[in-house]
C-alpha cells in the first residue's frame, strides 16, 4: 500500500510542477504579445 500512495503522491507532485510551468509560459507568451503591441503602438 505504501509504495503506491508515494507513485501517486510523485505523480500529482509532477503535474503541479507542470501546471505551473505552463502557466508560465503562458504568462509569459501574454505578457511578450502585450510588449510587442505596445511597441508598435509607439512606433
Amino acid at each position: 500500500m505504501a509504495p503506491m500512495s508515494i507513485s501517486i503522491e510523485e505523480f500529482l507532485k509532477r503535474r503541479k510542477a507542470r501546471n505551473r510551468a505552463m502557466l508560465a509560459v503562458l504568462v509569459g507568451l501574454c505578457v511578450l504579445f502585450y510588449l510587442i503591441t505596445i511597441v508598435r503602438l509607439i512606433h
